[in-house]
């Protein structure tokens, strides 16, 4: 028997809470991750899961033996690395979930860069306007942008999303400009339907306020509501890295500069787990290094291009 991918199932197993998912994790059959738990119960001498005909748990001696089982996956990732594995080219399927507008504007460049660096490694770049299922899924990283994360996962904060109240110079010619927050009680504001709905919180002289809002029009895709407002349908609440050369261009305009949107985290999510396939810890590093700093890239001044010598 080979232990180590006999080991390899029974973790798998264990983080997926089906055989079933794990051997599409582990891209093998059914039957192979189950011989290979029989052969791992016949080795340790005992069972390490309880099945039924709906759902598996682990014994006590599963419970006992999983994390020492892990850190005999991780010595053996390892000795391989020492012994020379890295000098192997990485390769491997992920798949990774983030919002429309996000892969839009940073994560797909982000994505290419890396495959540039990493051509084995394959990525299914999905996009979602709502927080993925990691396990029923089968996502290998979710990058969110949220200040209230799922139990159950770690995350590695990768930047901080800043967002704007802005709106088009049409709009604002027709209903004017709010001068202070509580004018936006008097106009058409446009909300998300999944994050702030029709409240708006703003910091404000070291104060978090929320702001009861109201408008004709809400959405559940950040790109929708940046279309609305450069239509002229009211002020919307849009992050910086998505509306950064509307702004710039004058297609937008910034209002309230002195009322902050309360910042996000923009955060890399995977499974809680410790055994990780080297194409996840690649990628994971690899966007830390992309969005880290204390600014986030799309926040950072901007180089306006030279103008040429005078002849």
């Amino acid at each position: 028997m080979d232990h180590l991918s006999a080991i390899r199932s029974f973790v798998e197993i264990a983080d997926r809470g089906s055989l079933t998912r794990a051997a599409e994790t582990l891209d093998l059959s059914r039957a192979m991750v189950s011989r290979h738990l029989e052969g791992l119960e016949r080795w340790l001498g005992a069972r390490l899961l309880h099945r039924t005909t709906r759902r598996l748990s682990l014994s006590e001696a599963g419970l006992e033996a999983l994390p020492r089982l892990r850190q005999m996956l991780e010595l053996a990732e390892l000795v391989q690395n020492e012994a020379g594995a890295r000098r192997t080219e990485p390769k491997g399927k992920l798949r990774v979930a983030t919002s429309l507008s996000f892969a839009v504007s940073c994560l797909t460049q982000a994505v290419v860069e890396f495959q540039g660096q990493y051509p084995r490694i394959e990525l299914e770049l999905l996009t979602m306007d709502r927080a993925v299922d990691l396990v029923s899924e089968r996502i290998d990283l979710a990058v969110r942008i949220t200040n209230r994360l799922d139990d159950g996962v770690v995350a590695r904060r990768l930047a901080s999303c800043r967002s704007v109240l802005c709106a088009a110079p049409a709009y604002l010619a027709r209903r004017g400009r709010p001068e202070r927050a509580q004018d936006l009680e008097q106009h058409e504001c446009i909300t998300h339907d999944f994050g702030a709905r029709a409240q708006y919180r703003l910091r404000h002289g070291g104060r978090l306020t929320t702001l009861a809002v109201k408008g004709a029009l809400s959405g559940n895709e950040t790109a929708v509501l940046r279309q609305a407002a450069l239509a002229g349908a009211g002020i919307a609440m849009l992050p910086t890295y998505f509306v950064g050369d509307d702004l710039a261009q004058g297609r937008l305009v910034r209002l309230l500069p002195d009322h902050e949107p309360e910042p996000l985290g923009i955060h890399a999510v995977y499974l809680s787990r410790q055994h990780q396939p080297q194409p996840l810890k690649l990628l994971v590093e690899f966007l830390a290094e992309r969005f880290g700093g204390d600014i986030a890239p799309w926040d950072r001044p901007r180089r306006l291009p030279r103008a040429p010598p005078n002849r």
